[in-house]
């Protein structure tokens, strides 16, 4: 039975030297977030991640999508920076302090126009969007114990052939730790992955990017 390699730190630094550079705002913009945040720093997208997220709005030519957590902005820069011409990201988050520091570099980068931020409890900015299909993608990091929420509030607004991308869902490798042995956040974890496994509306791929992504292709 094939299965994807460990992933170690020397391997994973392998994989970031031959991809794609950062440019100076994403490197800027990452420092910033490593100064101004200090322990939450890690919330921040990893750059295999970013180049994996500006490569699949992209190639699905995404022009309408949203992201659900925004922090200070690394993720809504790439997705941005991927969109089909005119194409728009909604974001959702509630601070504003954190969400600031992405202003500026959405600014550097020549994205803030394609970005439209809602600083509001992302339940409620999904709430009141327009209740037919017409997202093409969308990204949620945010809250954990409401993963769940969050896909079954924005799975009815994705067209068919939409994607639909959650962050962290292998969390650290916490998820295959005995169900008794589990904390909250990791059994949040586990009941999002589970849920999404079974959901007959998409068909599901769990990636091994930086703390697991999952992929859900909506069918049509």
């Amino acid at each position: 039975m094939s299965r994807t390699l460990d992933v170690t730190d020397q391997l994973h630094r392998y994989l970031l030297a031959h991809s794609t550079p950062l440019d100076e705002v994403q490197r800027e913009l990452i420092s910033e977030t490593t100064r101004a945040t200090a322990d939450a720093a890690g919330m921040q997208i990893s750059p295999d991640e970013g180049h994996f997220l500006t490569m699949i709005t992209r190639l699905a030519g995404v022009r309408n999508a949203i992201e659900v957590g925004t922090f200070t902005g690394y993720s809504s820069l790439c997705i941005a920076r991927g969109l089909a011409d005119g194409g728009r990201l909604l974001c959702c988050d509630v601070s504003e302090e954190w969400t600031a520091i992405g202003r500026k570099y959405w600014e550097l980068a020549g994205v803030a126009d394609r970005i439209d931020l809602r600083i509001a409890p992302a339940l409620e900015t999904i709430r009141a969007l327009p209740e037919e299909p017409s997202l093409d993608l969308a990204f949620i990091d945010a809250d954990k114990g409401a993963y769940v929420d969050y896909w079954e509030t924005l799975l009815p607004r994705l067209r068919p052939g939409g994607l639909l991308l959650v962050d962290n869902t292998l969390w650290s490798g916490k998820v295959v730790e005995p169900a008794d042995e589990q904390d909250e956040l990791t059994r949040a974890i586990t009941r999002f992955n589970r849920h999404a496994a079974a959901d007959d509306r998409v068909d599901v791929v769990p990636l091994t990017i930086s703390d697991g992504l999952t992929m859900a292709l909506k069918r049509g």
